[in-house]
């Protein structure tokens, strides 16, 4: 058995209302569940983005929960990438420095494809980046 896909895929941030700000403020991903203090789940093309206070996820469910989730949480600046043409990067270039995002990095790869480098307001890596630097 090997896995077919990646169906989510979860960062831990210190503040979801700045979360939930850039996500769909900035990046304009759609918000497909909340609750106020635990977490924000995004819609992103196929998947699903998770984004969760990693404090309120370390507490275990109740005997009688009836989603008995298990503990979880990431300590530290995550990362996560976004597929994107070379001509969606150029786009997301503009749109992030019109909106005063920082550019980190950005830059070729030696096998072809280009990267580039952000921050969500919690510091986790968000890189936007062309498939093809993974033979995709």
């Amino acid at each position: 058995m090997t896995p077919s896909a990646i169906l989510e895929s979860a960062l831990y941030v210190t503040d979801l209302a700045a979360a939930e700000e850039f996500y769909v403020g900035v990046l304009g991903l759609d918000l497909l569940g909340k609750v106020d203090g635990r977490h924000l789940f995004f819609r992103c093309g196929p998947g699903v983005l998770l984004v969760f206070n990693a404090e309120a996820t370390r507490i275990p469910p109740a005997p009688d929960a009836r989603l008995p989730v298990p503990p979880h949480g990431a300590v530290g600046e995550g990362h996560l990438c976004f597929a994107a043409s070379a001509d969606e990067i150029a786009g997301w270039k503009a749109h992030l420095e019109a909106k005063k995002i920082v550019i980190e990095s950005e830059f070729e790869w030696p096998q072809g494809g280009r990267s580039l480098y952000i921050r969500d307001p919690s510091g986790n890596s968000i890189e936007f980046a062309e498939p093809r630097i993974w033979g995709l």
